[in-house]
């Protein structure tokens, strides 16, 4: 009887250290997680760089939209878009598109794009949560959309070029 209750605190203290075990191993995979997810958001970002006529470079991580179920869903429900990202719409092949901001909470400047990578025209400050049709006018290959007034702020637009793996550009531009 003495052994058993000699052994009790040991006991005791093994069970308060296997709980904080436990609980250090839960902290651990909630923490290895998190990474994983934001490791996998990076990955999603692929590089885009916008050059003006004035020779000016300006890069930017898009996400890109590239079937039917990314390009429907877009921007909506963000509530931030950091100025040097953005989404970039790739169509299958060059037409003309409608855009619209039905349930993008943030102002957007939409660049429509050519195939060659030539801005076509830029829709600036589009009005969140508008149901409003905002055309390319004509074929474009791709739509850019990045926070509203970057575009004024960096000086980029119409007859710009955009470089990224979807359009036909030249590489050593």
């Amino acid at each position: 009887m003495t052994d058993f209750i000699d052994r009790q605190p040991v006991i005791a203290r093994l069970g308060r250290l296997r709980n904080a075990v436990m609980f250090l191993f839960m902290v651990l995979n909630i923490v290895v997680n998190g990474c994983s997810r934001a490791i996998a958001q990076a990955e999603d970002f692929e590089p885009l760089a916008i050059v003006t006529s004035s020779g000016a470079r300006h890069e930017f991580q898009v996400e890109v939209a590239r079937n039917a179920t990314d390009w429907m869903k877009g921007l909506m429900h963000r509530q931030d878009l950091p100025s040097h990202q953005g989404m970039l719409f790739a169509l299958r092949k060059s037409s003309p598109i409608t855009m619209w901001m039905k349930n993008t909470y943030i102002a957007l400047d939409m660049l429509f794009i050519r195939g060659d990578g030539v801005i076509l025209r830029i829709a600036e400050d589009t009005t969140p949560l508008s149901l409003d049709a905002i055309p390319s006018e004509k074929p474009v290959l791709g739509v850019l959309e990045i926070r509203a007034g970057t575009t004024r702020r960096l000086g980029i637009s119409a007859g710009d070029r955009v470089y990224h793996s979807i359009f036909d550009t030249p590489k050593n531009e």
